[in-house]
């Protein structure tokens, strides 16, 4: 069996939030193919106990804990060395180290990274590996413009200056890679239009869902107050993408929904909530969760989720799960942009608060909320099962 290095920005494990849900099944795909060795970085603390969750996939395992705080200061040095602070953040020489060894010792077949700004590793490994692919998953130096757009000075030059700097970098690696793929075809085409030079290299691989994992059909306890009409958030709430989404959604779309149904409440269900999204909770009927064990009995009981992303990218898991779990989904344009949504989901998309509101009223009140749900599980089961989305890694990998 062939030997893959599996580099990776954060831990895959667990699975509960984007990123670490597409590496991990991409990991676990991968070790049924070749003996895997896994560099990652570990962010929290916290997650350094899963480390034989992970361990049954790979032959070796490199985990480097890292404090995000002192991070973000190491990463200005960006600004000296005229490059993308983001690829400053995850410099790190003890890693840098540590792939050279292995380079040494192992004969690599394949470099999977995972993550752009774990390309810079990529020199590190002489000899060269037989195949590089670059996982992308989204544009991110898109992601870094749209948000220098929507804050103000000095935040919007960095983040300006951080997207440019990104797709310089982004470009460069992929010159250097066999591969580059990215979550959606839009997100592909986008990143071939930016960088037509390495087109030819570019493809995309979806983003699944657990269809057995997120089962409607299992019984969850309710973990809401009975009589309350749930609306529900799913997501990181560090995030600022998330953060925005439902600052957005409690100032101008809840109070509309709350005139013709009073007894609307809105759950925050998701981890680390910035002190921006606590203090929502001092708006009426507006819930912040923080961490829970798991996020299917707040899908299961809610009456619809909610997903008012206003900057998005790729495909939103958050998006999936929960039509995994046969809840109907309001969401942004952006936010459901990168699932193949039928045309009958599609109306439930709405970017205007009234337009947001009057559906979410029209779902409490039980206009055809079933049959969305209903819908919504089938879309999951056909087309975005994790067996049938990482079907192209096999063509990738021959």
């Amino acid at each position: 069996m062939q030997t893959l290095l599996f580099l990776c920005h954060r831990i895959p494990y667990p699975p509960n939030k984007g990123d670490k849900i597409r590496s991990f099944n991409f990991l676990k795909k991968l070790s049924t193919r070749y003996k895997v060795i896994l560099a990652a970085f570990v962010d929290d603390p916290a997650d350094m106990k899963y480390r034989k969750d992970i361990e049954q996939y790979c032959q070796e395992v490199y985990l480097k804990e890292i404090d995000p705080k002192v991070r973000k200061l190491c990463s200005l040095k960006g600004f000296l060395s005229g490059e993308a602070l983001s690829v400053a953040f995850y410099r790190d020489k003890e890693m840098f180290d540590w792939l050279k060894s292995v380079a040494q010792r192992e004969t690599l077949s394949v470099a999977w990274v995972f993550s752009s700004t774990m390309a810079q590793y990529l020199p590190a490994l002489k000899p060269s590996p037989a195949q590089v692919v670059i996982d992308y998953v989204d544009v991110d130096s898109e992601k870094w413009l749209a948000y220098s757009e929507k804050h103000k000075w000095p935040l919007s030059y960095i983040y300006g200056r951080e997207g440019k700097k990104l797709l310089d970098f982004e470009v460069d690696m992929a010159e250097r890679a066999d591969h580059g793929i990215f979550v959606t075809h839009d997100e592909a085409q986008l990143f071939k239009q930016l960088a037509p030079t390495v087109a030819d290299k570019i493809g995309h691989v979806e983003n699944g869902v657990d269809i057995d994992y997120f089962d409607p059909q299992l019984n969850y306890e309710n973990p809401y107050p009975s009589k309350q009409k749930v609306l529900v958030f799913t997501g990181a709430m560090d995030y600022w993408a998330n953060e925005e989404a439902v600052s957005w959604f409690v100032q101008n779309v809840l109070p509309l929904i709350q005139q013709q149904e009073p007894d609307a409440h809105f759950y925050i269900v998701g981890a680390r909530p910035s002190a921006a999204v606590n203090k929502l909770a001092q708006q009426h009927q507006v819930h912040v969760t923080g961490s829970v064990v798991d996020i299917r009995p707040y899908l299961a009981h809610a009456v619809t989720a909610v997903t008012p992303l206003r900057v998005a990218r790729g495909v939103q898991n958050k998006v999936l799960e929960a039509m995994a779990m046969a809840k109907p989904v309001v969401a942004t344009q952006g936010a459901i942009e990168g699932i193949r949504a039928t045309a009958s989901l599609r109306n439930l998309v709405a970017d205007k608060p009234s337009e947001f509101a009057d559906k979410v009223v029209s779902l409490l009140q039980g206009d055809n909320a079933e049959q969305f749900g209903t819908e919504g599980r089938q879309l999951v089961v056909d087309t975005y099962s994790w067996s049938s989305c990482l079907q192209p890694l096999e063509q990738i990998l021959d």
